[in-house]
């Protein structure tokens, strides 16, 4: 963007107007060639006064400090800000200048300027999935939705891209308030970014712990444990149950005992997850088939006996076979 001249006169009289308390001798000459310099720096770097160098008070406060100068009366609420936003951004540039030769460069501020494109994208993105979060209620992937639709989110994401990329090759002729504007999006969305990757992070936590279950009907959602009975009645231990592809079902939640096996592997741990808390327990050798409504005691073999018998018919009298006399 080039710098006008009159942009020169406002950032000089913003000065003069900052340095408002020194005397008048002090002030003009520490802003007798300030309009020449400025005119010169605008030549020879791109973007804004103000993006250069900062706002007209923080810079007069610069000037002020670098000439050891103090005014005559005390320094009002803005040149107090002023002078700490001065010792702020020395801080600053001795970080940039101390980080750049670790990354190849000068300064830090110079490498980070290269990733500016990329982050116009990023910024389109994580605009995106914002919308999705808000639009879906929660949800979230790895692609953007609205309302729930993948297409939809897709279409919103290019939209979203080009117009950071428009927004980030003209932010530098933006007014001081839309840039404001700007920047306090990006930080919401780089706060957003932070959030999700925790709760990322925590969701991928879970799952070392943890398992996933496998699709079964609602009927099985209140499922603790699982104990599997052979046809004989006795328990089965260390069983584990796969779908027809061979993926492992898991229902239940271990609360007995801790929800990984010896490998490691949650996925492995087999059924029942508590033996003791089974139903009908260890069934003894001959003892009969347990069902659900009559369930013997372990160990006990119910009589065989039966409660009530029916007397055959009588069966006729054969006659004696004679026997041959020779």
């Amino acid at each position: 963007m080039t710098v006008t001249g009159q942009d020169i006169t406002d950032y000089v009289a913003r000065v003069r107007a900052a340095l408002a308390d020194l005397p008048p001798a002090q002030r003009d000459e520490l802003t007798e060639d300030l309009a020449d310099h400025l005119a010169e720096f605008a030549a020879e770097t791109d973007g804004t006064l103000v993006e250069r160098l900062g706002e007209p008070e923080t810079y007069a406060a610069e000037l002020r400090s670098a000439a050891g100068a103090t005014g005559g009366g005390g320094r009002n609420l803005d040149q107090r800000v002023a002078t700490a936003l001065v010792q702020v951004r020395g801080q600053l540039r001795a970080i940039d200048t101390r980080l750049g030769p670790a990354l190849g460069y000068e300064t830090a501020s110079e490498f980070l300027r290269l990733l500016r494109p990329a982050w116009w994208v990023l910024r389109g993105y994580l605009a995106a999935m914002l919308v999705t979060v808000m639009s879906t209620g929660g949800s979230i992937g790895l692609l953007p939705r609205f309302g729930g639709e993948l297409l939809a989110g897709l279409f919103m994401l290019v939209g979203f891209v080009l117009a950071s990329i428009w927004l980030g090759r003209r932010s530098g002729g933006l007014a001081r308030w839309p840039r404001s504007a700007v920047q306090v999006g990006s930080a919401v969305l780089v706060a957003f970014a932070l959030v999700a990757l925790v709760n990322a992070e925590d969701r991928l936590g879970y799952d070392d712990y943890y398992y996933d279950q496998t699709s079964v009907d609602s009927q099985y959602s209140q499922v603790r444990d699982v104990f599997v009975y052979d046809s004989e009645g006795r328990l089965v231990e260390n069983a584990r149950l796969f779908d027809q592809n061979g993926n492992p079902i898991r229902l239940g939640y271990p609360d007995c005992s801790s929800p990984i096996d010896e490998d490691g592997n949650p996925l492995l741990r087999p059924y029942p997850y508590c033996v003791d808390q089974a139903p009908f327990g260890h069934r003894a050798p001959g003892a009969a088939v347990p069902t659900p409504t009559g369930t013997p005691e372990p160990g006990v073999t119910p009589s065989t006996t039966p409660t009530a018998t029916t007397t055959p018919p009588a069966t006729p009298a054969m006659p004696p076979t004679p026997t041959p006399t020779g």
